[in-house]
């Protein structure tokens, strides 16, 4: 390439193009450009023979920082566009090829509601959906939705989700909904917001202008820069029941200078840890802010948080904050404060001059017939008529004018109060809570803190993790990448499926700590995935080491007594001997084990009748469906049968694991993916039960070592009868 040359980067092109004047250079001699750091940098093309000054050529340093900041950056921006694209097209193409009732099934749509006008809340309209009908839904609160009359496509009416219960799911609409709302047959889809697509976008076109503290993380992260060592800051651990690498990894995260990494594997305290962090951060004076990828995650941090004598404050639309958390809601506490009655009267006086303006002529154009405001207003201050427009429409049309400026003028005061007092809410806090996505909103982003503690850092794409980091001095990620990865829909953005917490913990594993005890499985289920991922260093805490049914009040089994023996926590149920293959229906790429799904909901009838609820058996399957299967056969009960990536940071106290795939080729596809293995056999807290064709699944040398480890230390309960 030819010597480099950088010029300031310029608002518009005129400017640019000036400055490229000045060196006799136009934009053709141009061969490639890259932009960061307020700067361009520019490679000519090979004919262009110029001797550039001494200042416009960039350091080596400089020179590879804008190119890879620029890659960097551009890769992303496409990356996200794609996955943006393929998770709206999923969407639409899944309701045009699915029937309502299957999408239900699914726990992606619900059939047959009627809608109840609630009380508006923070300048929110709320509409209650119900029905007689349990709702068995994977919707949740936070979720945005469509409301429609049966014909989903057909209907423009979104909405986020408030509340999800037995019988009704609220809704909040930020404009009136239509009155159709109210009536009967109303149907509920999940939808696809791609605000928060913009929003990394718009944050990663900040990371490329980024500056001192922000440019130094930046170019940590894109390995520009070593990150500074942690070192261990002793503290007085006020959770007293933190173990010694709870402990420990508070202690280092707490010393670091630049980041930090906490490794928690399933069950070992990684969000108790994150709390103690914060408490201390705020105890050292420092500025919080407390970030995850979903709403639960941080409702879940809030509602610990909330035990403490701490100022919090939520951020995020108020629909998507627990009820029992609204209190910390920015809305409710703006509502809640001296200034807000003041204001909410300034609105008050705004509602009344705009009805007193409706009494004047408005000055529409065929009205003012060419007239600007100006000449409108000196015209009736005269007491003139103008181009067929009598005096008394002039001095009408004059009269609603000044009433518009007062009320323009008026509205800006207010927002600009409203504002300030958001702003006051967020410098009085101690922690301030919300997704990352919402730490790009409005009332959020000009604000930078001490310290970002993100959690769920291995199932965030690495775009959506920036965002926090690019308003924090330093950072501290939790998260396990030996689980399942970010959720990527695009084929061809796959590449997004690493996280950041993957990636810096592959390059810094000097700056991570792993958690190594664990508090919810029986020391039998978490044996394997200790050993194959984990190295063998997690521990089960003395108070689950031996848990089993034995413990809770159940009766004694009456069928499937080898396999629901409630002193033995591992069982596999081995279909080999019967017919229990594998189908893929019509037009579906989803196989479904019609055997192995009966069998799945057999011993959950059993479980019932021993006496556990719904809430404490979980069935999974990798594929959605034999999911479906599943749930039909099951019909009015509720337990919870979710995909493997449905289940993750879940736990109940019986996991029932139907594998599926039963052919003679051995094929197990997207079981190969062990870290989907993972997080499915961790779930279970006293029992977890397994089918699957031993056969098959033996073809795949990990589950072949799987089926060895409970043959050793559990019961393989092989079925032959062929019912």
């Amino acid at each position: 390439m030819s010597i480099p040359i950088i010029l300031p980067k310029k608002e518009n092109e005129k400017d640019f193009n000036k400055e490229l004047r000045k060196l006799k250079l136009k934009k053709s001699d141009i061969k490639r450009s890259f932009k960061a750091n307020g700067l361009v940098l520019l490679y000519l093309k090979k004919r262009i023979k110029i001797r550039p000054p001494k200042d416009l050529i960039p350091s080596k340093e400089l020179e590879e920082e804008i190119k890879k900041v620029h890659k960097f950056v551009e890769e992303q921006k496409y990356l996200i566009e794609l996955e943006r694209v393929a998770e709206i097209s999923a969407q639409i193409d899944e309701i045009k090829s699915f029937s309502g009732v299957e999408r239900e099934i699914f726990g992606r749509a619900i059939l047959n509601l009627k809608g109840y006008k609630e009380q508006k809340k923070f300048n929110l309209y709320f509409v209650k959906f119900g029905r007689e009908k349990i709702i068995d839904t994977q919707i949740s609160s936070g979720d945005i939705v469509l409301i429609s009359r049966g014909e989903p496509l057909k209907s423009d009416v979104v909405g986020t989700v408030s509340e999800v219960k037995k019988h009704y799911i609220s809704v909040a609409f930020e404009n009136m909904p239509p009155k159709w709302v109210y009536s009967s047959g109303i149907r509920v889809d999940l939808y696809v917001n791609d605000i928060t697509f913009k929003r990394m976008v718009e944050n990663l076109e900040n990371l490329r202008v980024a500056n001192e503290r922000k440019r130094y993380l930046r170019n940590i992260i894109l390995g520009l820069q070593e990150p500074k060592e942690a070192k261990r800051d002793e503290f007085e651990a006020i959770n007293k029941n933190l173990n010694s690498s709870q402990k420990l990894s508070v202690e280092f995260a707490l010393g670091s200078k630049d980041l930090f990494l906490i490794h928690g594997p399933p069950g070992t305290g990684k969000t108790s840890t994150l709390i103690e962090i914060i408490l201390q951060e705020v105890k050292r004076k420092n500025k919080v802010l407390a970030v995850a990828d979903s709403n639960v995650a941080v409702d879940n941090m809030l509602q610990r948080l909330s035990k403490y004598d701490l100022a919090l404050v939520r951020i995020g639309h108020p629909a998507r904050i627990l009820h029992e958390l609204e209190e910390f809601s920015i809305y409710a506490k703006y509502e809640s404060s001296v200034e807000a009655k003041a204001i909410k009267k300034g609105w008050e006086e705004v509602g009344l001059l705009a009805k007193k303006r409706e009494m004047h002529s408005k000055p529409t154009q065929s009205r003012k017939r060419g007239m600007s405001f100006d000449r409108i207003l000196t015209l009736a201050k005269n007491g003139k008529s103008q181009r067929g427009v009598s005096a008394k429409t002039i001095q009408s049309m004059a009269k609603w004018i000044e009433i518009d400026k007062k009320i323009d003028s008026l509205v800006k005061s207010l927002k600009s109060q409203e504002e300030e007092v958001f702003r006051n809410i967020i410098r009085e806090s101690d922690v301030v809570l919300a997704t990352n996505s919402m730490v790009m909103s409005e009332v959020l982003k000009d604000f930078e803190f001490d310290v970002a503690i993100i959690d769920e850092g291995s199932q965030q794409i690495i775009s959506s993790t920036l965002i926090p980091i690019m308003h924090a001095k330093k950072f501290i990620i939790a998260g396990d990448h030996k689980q399942l990865p970010p959720t990527v829909v695009s084929k061809e953005a796959k590449k997004l499926s690493e996280s950041l917490f993957e990636k810096l913990i592959q390059s810094h594993s000097n700056l991570s700590k792993m958690l190594q005890v664990q508090y919810r499985m029986n020391e039998k289920i978490m044996q394997f995935s200790n050993k194959m991922f984990y190295d063998g260093k997690l521990i089960a805490d003395e108070s689950v080491k031996n848990r089993t049914l034995s413990d809770l009040n159940l009766k004694e089994p009456t069928k499937f007594i080898e396999i629901l023996k409630k002193d033995e926590p591992l069982v596999f149920v081995d279909t080999k001997g019967v017919e229990a293959k594998e189908s893929l229906l019509n037009r579906s790429t989803s196989y479904e084990n019609i055997k192995e799904a009966q069998i799945a909901i057999d011993l959950t009838k059993e479980l019932l009748d021993m006496g556990l609820s719904e809430s404490e058996i979980g069935i999974i399957s990798p594929y959605l469906s034999q999911v479906k299967r599943i749930k039909q056969g099951l019909g009015e009960l509720l337990v919870e049968v979710k995909s493997v990536d449905g289940f993750q940071g879940r736990e109940k106290e019986v996991i029932i694991i139907s594998f599926v795939r039963s052919n003679p080729q051995g094929e197990i596809g997207f079981l190969k993916d062990l870290r989907r293995l993972n997080v499915a056999i961790t779930r279970a807290k006293r029992k977890l039960i397994c089918i699957g064709d031993s056969k098959t699944l033996s073809k795949n040398e990990i589950f072949k070592k799987f089926l060895e480890y409970i043959k050793e230390n559990g019961v393989i309960k092989e079925i032959y009868e062929k019912s």
